[in-house]
């Protein structure tokens, strides 16, 4: 008999958190009860996220440094970095474009007038400095890097490290001995990866639970309106994401989707592209993307590729400007997007990362921040669904990138063999060219 699949594990705990969750929060006494058996539910899930978080730095420094030791030359790597760059800026541009174009043709805050100054909230813009993070992601003590789990710092510190390590292990025998003391650990760290990965079920099961148990199924019906709009409006960038996908990788994007289903999964319970990040590696590895790719540009892409974020922010900017009654005219739209798609970047790693660079750009146009209150409750839900076109967006690009790298039109096979084998212990011969 074939064994259940993780994704169904994982399904079958989002379900239970479901229904857990809702006959919580119906039979629960009112009073703090809801808030205070969320937080044990969410326990779960920050043990879960606690582990995802374990595992990531290392994971990610051995697989970069590993990845760049396979490859042929230090410009391969730029070549990757340039050709990934290139890719993130178009995709971000067309989903700010794309939602700006759905949610003022939704007018989604036209019915619900606010007046000036009575919302309190939580969310401070000051948390955003571009400057502040160009100079952050050369960080100044890589261990320090790792501890924090910082990313773009630590492709940064790993890229250099990697290069070093390139240039004299030919000539200093001891660096050979750490070339290959580094790719055992990276051995390791799949397989570990792999162990913490059963625990997934467990945590999405937690995350559901809490937030049904303290907002209820209400909020949705309460947001309706705005949620189904953002919903729609991702549905719509997803089938553009998969779309320009298939022009690149021909019915090689569906296996590449089907492939991505678990951490999907992940990510939606979790609104967390961290949590689904090294199930995207193996994933990537089964459908033959090299591992020396996916290593380097996945980072890249979590700091610099949200898609969903992007529309999230012209959704949000444009409900609060209608929702405040302010006119604004498509030129100033247009402007204010390509404002936000520079500030974006400097808002990685902070958290509630989307509204905090709505809450810088708003009070250009006269609109108190305080505003951003009313998107609170829902953001939860919402998350969600931006956290998958995330996921999907930095998966097509990666594969993209593994197709423009690769040689004849289809992913170097003997790569992808190696990378499959030590990701997932199996053969990825396949190729993105069927």
């Amino acid at each position: 008999m074939k064994k259940p699949r993780l994704s169904t594990f994982i399904i079958l705990g989002l379900l239970l958190g479901i229904g857990v969750g809702y006959i919580l929060n119906i039979t629960l006494p009112d009073g703090t009860w809801h808030v205070e058996v969320a937080g044990y539910f969410h326990l779960l899930a920050d043990i879960f996220l606690r582990m995802i978080k374990m595992i990531i730095a290392p994971l990610v420094f051995a697989g970069i440094v590993s990845g760049m030791l396979g490859s042929e030359s230090p410009k391969e790597v730029g070549r990757l970095g340039a050709k990934a760059m290139a890719w993130f800026l178009t995709a971000s541009i067309c989903s700010l474009l794309i939602g700006l174009v759905l949610a003022n043709m939704y007018g989604i805050g036209a019915g619900m007038p606010l007046p000036h100054g009575t919302l309190k909230t939580d969310i401070s813009a000051g948390a955003l400095d571009f400057k502040a993070f160009v100079t952050h992601m050369v960080p100044q003590s890589a261990i320090a890097a790792m501890a924090q789990n910082d990313i773009i710092a630590i492709v940064v510190f790993s890229v250099f490290f990697g290069f070093a390590l390139s240039a004299i292990r030919k000539v200093e025998p001891s660096a050979g001995v750490v070339a290959q003391a580094i790719e055992g650990i990276l051995k390791i760290m799949l397989k570990l990866t792999h162990f913490v990965m059963w625990f997934a079920p467990v945590g999405v099961f937690g995350a559901t639970a809490s937030a049904i148990v303290e907002h209820g199924l209400g909020v949705i019906l309460v947001y309706g309106k705005f949620i189904a709009a953002c919903y729609s409006g991702f549905a719509i960038l997803m089938f553009a994401l998969i779309a320009v996908g298939y022009l690149f990788l021909k019915r090689g994007v569906f296996r590449l989707l089907s492939a991505m289903r678990t951490p999907m999964i992940i990510g939606f319970s979790t609104s967390s592209s961290e949590a689904a990040f090294p199930k995207m590696l193996e994933q990537l590895a089964k459908v033959g993307v090299p591992y020396r790719i996916s290593s380097l540009i996945l980072p890249l892409g979590y700091s610099f590729n949200a898609d969903g974020v992007m529309m999230y922010q012209a959704f949000a900017t444009v409900f609060l400007l209608q929702a405040y009654g302010i006119h604004v005219s498509l030129l100033q739209q247009i402007g204010m997007m390509f404002i936000m798609l520079v500030a974006s970047k400097g808002a990685a790693g902070v958290p509630r990362a989307s509204l905090v660079v709505v809450a810088s750009t708003l009070p250009m146009f006269g609109v108190p921040i305080e505003g951003l209150a009313i998107l609170l409750a829902a953001d939860t839900f919402i998350d969600m669904a931006r956290t998958v076109v995330n996921l999907t967006g930095n998966g097509i690009a990666t594969a993209v990138v593994a197709k423009w790298e690769a040689k004849h039109d289809s992913v170097d096979a003997p790569a992808a063999s190696k990378d499959a084998t030590i990701g997932a212990g199996e053969s990825a011969g396949r190729s993105f060219s069927t």
